[in-house]
């Protein structure tokens, strides 16, 4: 898949996987659904933030090492600003 076709959802799955192997598209999906409710291919670069505040306070609950936490949240913190300036 070239990289103009994968859209938001993919990308944020793609830097969490990463952190979480391959529970990452589970583990997103869910907190997309859960606490945007939307389903995962409607997410919108407007609803990162939010999501990205939600996914902080889960892995944090999942490791209590903050700079993994930080790390991830960064990536995705630049993944949501690049999204912005593309609309």
């Amino acid at each position: 898949m070239s990289a103009s076709r994968i859209n938001l959802h993919d990308k944020v799955v793609n830097i969490t996987r990463s952190y979480l192997g391959p529970a990452a598209e589970r583990f997103i999906d869910r907190q997309i659904e859960n606490h945007l409710h939307k389903t995962p291919v409607n997410l919108t670069a407007k609803d990162l933030l939010k999501l990205i505040t939600w996914i902080r306070l889960a892995v944090s609950m999942l490791t209590e090492d903050a700079i993994i936490v930080d790390e991830y949240v960064k990536q995705l913190e630049k993944l949501a600003k690049k999204s912005q300036a593309d609309k």
